[in-house]
């Protein structure tokens, strides 16, 4: 695992040393080595940096940039099938000099070209300077578990591991996306290709980029789509068959992201992914496997107690931690700095507590991150299709999308003092209106902030954009597999992990996985009101069914208590009118109802934090 840089400067102005900014201010994704190329060429300037967090061969072989031939690499990530890769590549004269899957891939490439990448199975996100054809080629993982951004402007391209990267080029020319700006606000994340900045861009999961040096032509083209594989005609295969399939393919996928130099871990929330992660390594292991738990003292958002529970049942070697105010208070200052954009899902507070847990005894730990969205996990699938169909009925009254312009909410909660009220009628009203489309329905339902309640905290008039699907269970996996696992669930993890130098690997992602789960008949998957059918069917063979079976609980902190105790001086502080009006970006007097609300007992703690997380990303890298 590690941080890659690189820039095509065809200005001429980037040099040796901002190189070397750009690459080491990712430090943290890769202690244990750093490396940089620089070339002036007759048309532009190029520079390939590298830090190394040492997985795969610890020795000096393994250092990047790596070249061979006229290609040169710049990678971060896993291949975990680079051994079987490298025995093919050796049948075609191939000779190797180091143990790492870096050399495998540069060698992949220069065998089959962009073919190669139909080879790999793992995470990665790579860059390949080809001074044969005078081109920079990047490359990102299907699932989108390794970040890659970009950004061209003015002559100026650049790529990183991190935004943080490119504020270490003094031409980076920073402005505010307002589309993005929206998005953070409606979902908490910033769904790819969007960044927050104009000009800059995350490469798409399943895409790669293709930059011709002499013309300066970029070209975005994908190579794979979980889309093409729901598309496909069901499998006919019984249940039975495909459950014994899905196990083989999860043993196979676990197994292959054990592989590592290092001590391997895993994150244990006593759920049903991560208790088939731990129970299938134990399963087929010789030693004690080790598992992390983060737990809460209040007991509603407390998981620890099933996790501890599940650990004895396996015999894993286990560590748990309990995540205090007084932790939270030391953690949350950071967000800013380790999710370099505005990013609002609270559980990265545990999620970067438990990676820093977890350090202190491994080097690389295995995520249970993906099981959702391929099993059917959340209940808002099923509840949002029946949902839709109740609405879709009465279409007809949704002419009455008027009340949100002529009603005021927050005068009404003063009285009834119902918990989120405004909110609670604002999407009624949005799914009302969205009542004859059922993407926008669905992107209704997972939303903080209503499209009325953006207008008014941001002045301004929005403009409709959809992505358009059917009313079904596998489109909307789909969608959140492209959309909410991407930016949100993925995005939390790896900074998380990279920000204590810890590998995260996430063995549900695997992409044979993925494409036979896909081509499952949804019925293996949510039978009725259960969710993740087939997957349950399986961990009932590793642990009993009745230490298992408990009410789905989100990995969540306790916003609502925690902001009236310790942690209220953050509000009181980046919520003020003072520092709303010095972003200049809120509407104060809206953001003053919010917390009047709030402070009464009955408003949205979530929404006040996800203007928090923007004020102090805002103080960080804009001000």
């Amino acid at each position: 695992m590690c941080g890659i840089v690189g820039f095509i400067d065809f200005n001429k102005r980037s040099d040796y040393k901002i190189l070397k900014n750009m690459t080491d201010v990712l430090y943290q994704r890769g202690p244990d080595d750093s490396g940089y190329s620089f070339y002036r060429l007759g048309d532009c300037n190029i520079g390939l940096g590298h830090r190394r967090l040492s997985i795969l061969d610890l020795s000096s072989h393994g250092r990047q940039p790596m070249k061979f031939e006229n290609l040169e690499i710049v990678y971060n990530g896993e291949v975990y099938n680079f051994k079987e890769i490298r025995v093919e590549l050796e049948k075609y004269g191939y000779s190797f000099e180091s143990n790492s899957d870096t050399e495998v891939i540069l060698k992949a490439y220069h065998k089959w070209k962009i073919d190669a990448v139909h080879k790999f199975n793992g995470m990665f996100a790579i860059a390949i300077f080809d001074r044969k054809k005078d081109e920079i080629i990047l490359i990102r993982d299907r699932a989108g578990v390794k970040p890659l951004y970009y950004y061209h402007k003015d002559g100026l391209f650049m790529f990183a591991s991190e935004l943080k990267s490119f504020h270490q080029n003094p031409y980076f020319k920073k402005s505010i996306n307002q589309e993005s700006l929206v998005k953070y606000l409606q979902f908490g994340y910033i769904p790819q290709p969007l960044s927050i900045f104009q000009n800059v861009y995350k490469l798409e999961a399943g895409y790669y980029l293709t930059l011709k040096i002499v013309s300066g032509r970029l070209k975005n083209e994908k190579y794979w789509d979980i889309d093409d594989f729901y598309q496909k005609n069901k499998l006919n295969i019984s249940f039975d068959e495909a459950k014994e399939e899905v196990e083989k393919l999860l043993i196979k996928a676990f197994k292959y992201r054990m592989i590592s130099d290092v001590p391997v871990g895993v994150f244990l929330s006593g759920g049903y992914d991560s208790s088939a992660v731990a129970a299938i390594l134990q399963k087929h292991s010789s030693q004690k496997i080790k598992t992390f738990t983060i737990g809460f003292k209040e007991e509603k958002y407390n998981e620890a107690i099933y996790a501890k529970q599940v650990a004895q049942h396996l015999g894993t070697d286990h560590y748990e931690h309990y995540l205090s105010q007084k932790d939270a208070l030391k953690i949350l200052p950071r967000l800013p700095e380790i999710y370099d954009e505005p990013f609002g899902d609270s559980s990265a507070i545990p999620t970067i507590m438990v990676s820093e847990f977890a350090k202190q005894y491994v080097t690389v730990s295995l995520s249970a991150d993906g099981g959702d969205e391929l099993f059917s996990g959340y209940p808002s699938y099923k509840n949002t299709y029946d949902l839709y169909n109740k609405f879709h009925k009465f279409r007809m009254f949704n002419s009455l999308n008027v009340l949100d312009k002529i009603i005021n909410p927050f005068q009404i909660s003063k009285y009834l003092k119902i918990y989120n009220l405004e909110g609670k009628f604002y999407k009624f009203c949005e799914l009302l209106k969205n009542s004859n489309s059922p993407s926008k329905f669905y992107e209704t339902n997972t939303k903080y902030f209503y499209d009325v309640e953006i207008e008014k905290l941001l002045n301004l008039k929005l403009s409709s954009k959809e992505t358009f699907f059917e009313n079904s269970i596998d489109n909307m996996l789909s969608y959140s597999f492209k959309t909410y696992l991407n930016d949100d669930i993925l995005t939390k993890v790896d900074r998380a992990t990279m920000s204590v130098s810890l590998e995260g690997r996430e063995p549900m992602l695997d992409f044979n996985l993925i494409e036979f789960v896909a081509q499952l008949p949804v019925e293996y998957k949510q039978k009725g009101n259960q969710t993740k059918y087939i997957l349950k069917e399986i961990v009932h063979k590793y642990i009993p069914k009745e230490l298992m079976e408990r009410p789905k609980m989100g990995f969540s902190i306790p916003l609502f208590e925690w902001f009236r105790d310790e942690l209220k001086v953050f509000f009181e502080e980046y919520l003020s009118q003072k520092a709303i009006n010095e972003s200049g970006i809120f509407n104060y007097k809206y953001i003053d109802m919010l917390k009047q609300s709030y402070h009464n007992g009955y408003g949205n703690p979530h929404k006040l934090w996800l203007i928090l997380i923007f004020q102090m990303w805002w103080e960080k890298w804009v001000k």
